[in-house]
């Protein structure tokens, strides 16, 4: 691995870490910041939705910029996008001002979080050494995830809620400047601009989407809007676009296809739901406080990257992918039935089911991303991106929105039952993979697996 490849490894995984830790590092701080800022109750939950809502529905397009303008171009726009925002938000003087910050925020996020992704499958070649980049940046993100709550906590205790939004700052523009340094690894993208009819269509749809899923009194509205939007959308890529933001042909290929779907399915238990519900256990049976509650997530992050960073990579150069996949959601099944069945004090009734929960999602998650970037041309490895981002965090939206709006599910016991069915599913349908082509014996469908590095 070069120097440079080496660096920009680096810079995306950090820019990942940021993105993926601002979906919940507020939530512990809710309360300070309601009390500091005297934020209406029914505007609060906004101080968090928002950067989900902005994130979720921008990604398509997203994804698409790094293609049409050029990776290193769009990663340091929405280093700037997402840093900016993080400074008036830390600074701001009211609930308007920080919902508005949080939403530029998510915008910012969303141009971002694909081309931290299309970094690594533009620099480096498919095999050993873009397995290795990619667990990498899938551990920095689980990591993310996870260190949430906990750093959400100790920030909030130790300094002020401002400081999760003023953190974001040194870490972006210090980031920004080093990619502007590094030399690009690809060219500066080709001409065409961007499908505007295909960006509103599929920013809108998946906005009021995710929106809908919330639940309210205009969610039947919003998820109707959503329906017209997103078959909207389809037309325009089918027939319409002429540089279409998400080309038909990418979902003729049968590892992006399957692949998304699966990514679909198990962000829907392990993107947001699990962390969910871990925290309803432990905060209202075994009464933990936040700063506890985030402490009682190490074992799950430890675990997750362990597996993730050290042992997923090296059984995929003896393994195919696409049986590690089905194995460890096979785990993560287990896992989540275990903890159906849970009771008790921490060590029975979260550390235990974390084993195989966490093993199984350290296994999979590598492997599956791996799969759904295979086969990819080069032009199109931006959008690829945003679709498996778009995959994964739509998916945590509907498993959330589904799961607590079911009412037997209101109980953490019955809704981490419904993740193992879930999971199940997830494993059923990950026999449709086609197997990876680094792997011993794997087959190959004749297309270009991704990008050489350069």
């Amino acid at each position: 691995m070069g120097r440079h490849a080496t660096s920009w490894l680096v810079l995306a995984c950090a820019a990942q870490f940021m993105v993926v830790l601002d979906v919940s590092v507020v939530n512990v701080a809710l309360p300070a910041i309601r009390t500091s800022l005297d934020v209406p109750a029914d505007r609060l939950p906004w101080v968090a939705g928002a950067y989900t809502l902005a994130f979720a529905g921008f990604l398509l397009p997203g994804g698409r910029l790094a293609d049409l303008y050029g990776v290193r171009r769009v990663f340091v726009a929405g280093l700037a996008l997402f840093t900016l925002p993080s400074l008036v938000g830390g600074l701001a003087g009211g609930p308007a001002w920080l919902i508005a910050a949080r939403a530029a925020q998510g915008l910012g996020a969303a141009v971002l979080a694909p081309a931290t992704l299309t970094v690594l499958t533009t620099t480096f070649a498919a095999g050993p050494a873009r397995t290795r980049a990619l667990a990498v940046w899938t551990a920095v993100g689980l990591v993310g995830g996870a260190a949430g709550n906990l750093l959400g906590g100790v920030l909030t205790v130790a300094l002020s809620w401002r400081w999760i939004l003023l953190v974001n700052v040194p870490l972006g523009a210090v980031a920004a400047v080093l990619a502007v340094r590094l030399p690009a690894r690809r060219g500066g993208g080709r001409p065409g601009g961007l499908d505007l009819p295909g960006a509103v269509t599929a920013t809108a749809g998946l906005a009021l989407l995710a929106y809908g899923v919330r639940g309210g009194p205009a969610a039947a509205r919003a998820l109707t809007a959503a329906a017209v939007l997103i078959t909207a959308f389809a037309l325009i890529e089918a027939r319409a676009a002429r540089e279409p933001l998400l080309p038909p042909r990418l979902l003729r290929v049968r590892s992006v296809a399957v692949g998304n779907a699966v990514m679909l399915l198990t962000g829907a238990c392990f993107q947001v739901p699990m962390w969910y519900f871990l925290t309803l256990y432990m905060q209202d049976v075994l009464h933990y406080s936040a700063l506890r509650t985030g402490f009682g997530f190490l074992p799950h992050t430890l675990l997750t990257v362990l597996v993730g960073l050290r042992a997923t990579p090296r059984l995929m150069e003896r393994v195919d992918g696409r049986t590690l996949v089905i194995a460890g959601a096979l785990l993560a099944a287990a896992g989540f039935a275990w903890q159906a069945r849970s009771g008790g004090g921490y060590l029975s009734g979260v550390l235990g089911p974390a084993v195989p929960m966490s093993l199984g999602g350290g296994l999979l998650t590598t492997p599956l991303t791996a799969i759904a970037a295979a086969g990819v041309e080069e032009r199109d490895a931006g959008a690829a991106s945003g679709l498996l981002n778009t995959a994964k965090q739509v998916g945590g939206a509907l498993g959330l929105a589904v799961l607590t709006a079911v009412p037997a599910a209101a109980t953490p016991g019955t809704a981490f039952g419904m993740m193992a069915v879930v999971m199940v599913g997830a494993a059923a349908l990950s026999l449709a993979l086609p197997a990876s082509p680094d792997a011993p014996g794997g087959s190959r469908d004749g297309r270009r697996r991704g990008p050489a590095g350069g």
